[in-house]
């Protein structure tokens, strides 16, 4: 290369440096379309469901094939035979804000649990028999609103079988609303603390018995060990001349000593006025343990003691005593199998019997002992 070459090969050199890169390009990120109105609905839709059976067996054989005392019995109610003690079939939309929820079942439990459903115009054990909650909410921030028939929020059982620790419930239970109809607002403070103040027709009723209307509160408190409420009802009860304030509070705790032992306890204390007579009172208190002996089955114990000494809320004077040990096992998630001995005492004879009167009438005894079988599937 000549020396007259070399200087137009720098330029060629430094011209090509200095030319601009082309850009670099890549392709860009696929972006997820937005669900749709109907998608947004449905992934908050959910419906649950499910059967519940037993066989129950009362060393009294009583008479008409009842166990427990008239007006409860909303599990393993029947004597010696395998039924069916609650069927049913829920709908549910999570408010956003708006939602509700619609659950109807069949069994004995829906014949028990509406028996004193106030007969009137449009109302009674017939007409409400098939419903179990049916409800309105609206959610937004802390505040929640609920309108219509729904889970009443006194008391430690619930009405689905597989959510207590026992398969028959206490007195305390029996005689204390699984349901309410009226308006409820809940106000979450925490993740811990919250409360509730409720407007109802009534005790356990959807058709209303009176011109009167009842109030209910709530404190709850929920940590990682203890979980405690108490509850409130104030309200006119009774009818036909009857009525009366009823003053109902209730506390409920439960607390998980370790990760395999819990503890929950109850008391009732409640009172009413009764129109030219004094007032009645009744009282009532509980305590329940449950092991996890392995990871599908625990066994759980029951204390109670009930006093209804006047006779207005079981409708005898009496003091009953309840003891029960139930065994669990749940083989799958969905299936509960339990198998449970019971032993109910009374000061009066209140249980019926095998022996009739010499007119037919079945005769009463003070005690009364059951074993159940009860398995629960649900979805």
């Amino acid at each position: 290369m000549s020396l007259l070459q070399l200087p137009c090969l720098l330029s060629a050199m430094l011209l090509g440096q200095a030319e601009p890169r082309a850009p670099e390009t890549s392709e860009p990120a696929e972006e997820k379309p937005a669900p749709s109105a109907l998608e947004a609905l449905t992934s908050r839709l959910k419906v649950e469901g499910g059967a519940d059976v037993y066989y129950g067996y009362n060393f009294n054989r009583p008479r008409g094939g009842g166990n427990f005392i008239s007006g409860t019995g909303t599990t393993g109610k029947r004597d010696n035979e395998l039924s069916l003690n609650l069927a049913s079939l829920g709908v549910s939309l999570e408010p956003a804000p708006v939602g509700f929820r619609v659950r109807v079942g069949l069994g004995t439990a829906m014949e028990v649990v509406h028996a004193a459903e106030p007969e009137g115009t449009a109302t009674g054990p017939d007409v409400w028999r098939f419903l179990q909650q049916a409800s309105l909410s609206y959610a937004r921030g802390p505040l929640t609103l609920e309108a219509g028939v729904y889970p009443s929020h006194i008391g430690l059982e619930s009405f689905q079988s597989q959510l207590n620790w026992t398969y028959t419930r206490s007195w305390m239970g029996e005689l204390s609303p699984y349901y309410q109809t009226g308006l409820k607002g809940t106000w979450t403070f925490s993740g811990a603390w919250s409360a509730q103040l409720h407007l109802l027709n009534g005790w356990q009723t959807i058709g209303e018995n009176n011109r009167g209307k009842a109030l209910g509160t709530q404190v709850a408190y929920s940590g990682e060990r203890l979980s405690a409420t108490f509850n409130t009802f104030m309200g006119e009860e009774g009818s036909g001349g009857s009525e009366g304030l009823r003053l109902f509070a209730d506390v409920v705790a439960t607390y998980k000593v370790t990760d395999t032992f819990s503890l929950a306890a109850t008391a009732d204390v409640a009172t009413q006025r009764r129109p030219a007579r004094g007032a009645a009172f009744w009282y009532a208190a509980g305590l329940n343990a449950r092991v996890q002996v392995a990871r599908p089955v625990a066994v759980t114990g029951r204390a109670e003691l009930f006093d209804d000494r006047d006779g207005l809320i079981s409708g005898t004077a009496q003091r009953l005593l309840e003891g029960t040990l139930t065994l669990e096992v749940r083989p799958a998630e969905h299936l509960v199998l339990k198998l449970e001995a019971r032993h109910d005492r009374s000061t009066a004879d209140v249980f019926v019997g095998s022996e009739t009167s010499p007119g037919g009438t079945p005769l009463l005894r003070s005690t009364q002992t059951l074993v159940v079988a009860g398995a629960t599937a649900s979805f």
